[in-house]
């Protein structure tokens, strides 16, 4: 039997490290902070000097200008770069050896990298993969692949319900408020008889790509678990929702995860989109207009697919499981008849749409179960004392 060494795992080695991190901080100020700068003072230069040219003798020192300035942020650029390139040499060596500390070793460079993948995850994985999260079930802040399950699960039920996290989130994120509350959703579910799969997955991927390597990731489980599965639940927050619905939509009917699925839980999930994801596009698009904002347009233009995706979410087209049940949870700020509630929802998704309800009163799932919580928002949906009970009555 494979020892389950407590979140060691044989990829471990080429796990990103504090120096990929510093990598791409490096190259991304170069590119985004360095170029946007250059262009602004470009384009005020610009503006300014069509009309100081026509002033006689002005031509020379607009020419000094514009030559000090394009020194002055080459040199910064190409230092920057340099030093990019010297850090990612640097992190290719200590991958090789396997010594430097690791992103995954902390809470907070678990964060980090799962922001960051969230923004750019579609990039990372072309550009920089090593900093790319793979999609894979979490335990002990590493990932658990399909050999190892009988080690890190020695207690394992039939009984299976997986949890996927949000945009930007890692696994971590469902321990929110559990001080406050004395409890996380898996927890509890782990009291009565289930056992809890925390999934880790690179947010910044189309949600269709993520919804494929959930489905073979899903099946894997199956087949691979310590005990005959007996039941499966997925429990999605926000755009976790979504690569649920997309994995479904997207495994061969014969596939046995499939018929295990007895619910599917969303809780704040953009079914119909979010209007903040709009927005930024709305943002991108307006501030293009204008040469002297047209670099920071640019920099909201670098929003991944997996960002993209939450401007419509997953229409008709992605038909639900058909022997599961669907549970649809939204939250307000206030109640929900409230106009703040009704014009923000939980500030990112509005209510119709996490309960898959168009604007004609159309939904997503005619035999779907809803859920309000009054006075929440987007992120207390990942541990909720509402929520909990009403886990306790749909996994009975």
């Amino acid at each position: 039997m494979r020892t389950y060494r407590g979140g060691v795992t044989s990829r471990d080695s080429a796990a990103p490290s504090v120096l990929d991190a510093a990598a791409l901080l490096v190259a991304t100020a170069e590119e985004l902070v360095v170029r946007s700068a250059r262009d602004v003072h470009t384009a005020v230069s610009d503006r300014v000097g069509t009309g100081t040219r026509l002033i006689p003798g002005a031509v020379v020192p607009d020419a000094a200008h514009r030559g000090m300035a394009s020194a002055i942020y080459g040199g910064i650029g190409l230092a920057l770069r340099g030093v990019a390139a010297g850090l990612d040499k640097a992190a290719d060596l200590a991958a090789e050896q396997g010594w430097g500390p690791r992103l995954e070793e902390t809470g907070r460079g678990r964060f980090v990298q799962a922001a960051v993948n969230g923004l750019i995850g579609d990039r990372l994985a072309v550009e920089r993969p090593r900093l790319a999260i793979r999609m894979a079930v979490r335990k002990d802040g590493a990932d658990v692949p399909p050999e190892d399950f009988t080690a890190a699960f020695p207690d394992a039920t039939g009984r299976v319900v997986v949890f996927l996290h949000g945009l930007c989130e890692s696994e971590s994120a469902w321990d929110l408020h559990r001080e406050r509350i004395g409890t996380t959703y898996a927890e509890a579910l782990a009291a009565r008889g289930w056992t809890p799969v925390m999934l880790r997955a690179n947010t910044g991927l189309p949600v269709r790509e993520n919804g494929v390597a959930l489905a073979s990731l899903l099946g894997r489980l199956v087949e691979d678990w310590p005990v005959p599965v007996t039941r499966i639940a997925l429990v999605g927050h926000s755009l976790g929702g979504l690569v649920m619905r997309a994995a479904g939509a997207v495994s061969d009917p014969a596939d046995r995860w499939t018929r295990l699925v007895s619910d599917v839980i969303t809780l704040g999930t953009p079914h119909l989109g979010a209007p903040m994801a709009s927005f930024a596009g709305w943002g991108s698009r307006r501030l293009a207009g204008l040469p002297e904002t047209s670099a920071f347009g640019r920099i909201l233009d670098q929003r991944s697919a997996g960002i993209l995706d939450l401007v419509e979410g997953l229409g008709e087209e992605v038909p639900p499981l058909p022997r599961a049940r669907y549970r649809l949870v939204a939250a307000t700020l206030r109640h929900r008849d409230h106009p703040l509630s009704r014009l923000a929802g939980d500030i990112l998704v509005r209510t119709e749409s996490a309960h898959g309800i168009d604007q004609v009163g159309r939904t997503l799932f005619p035999a779907g179960e809803v859920l309000h919580v009054d006075g929440g928002h987007h992120f207390t949906l990942l541990n909720d004392v509402v929520v909990h009970q009403a886990l306790e009555r749909w996994l009975a």
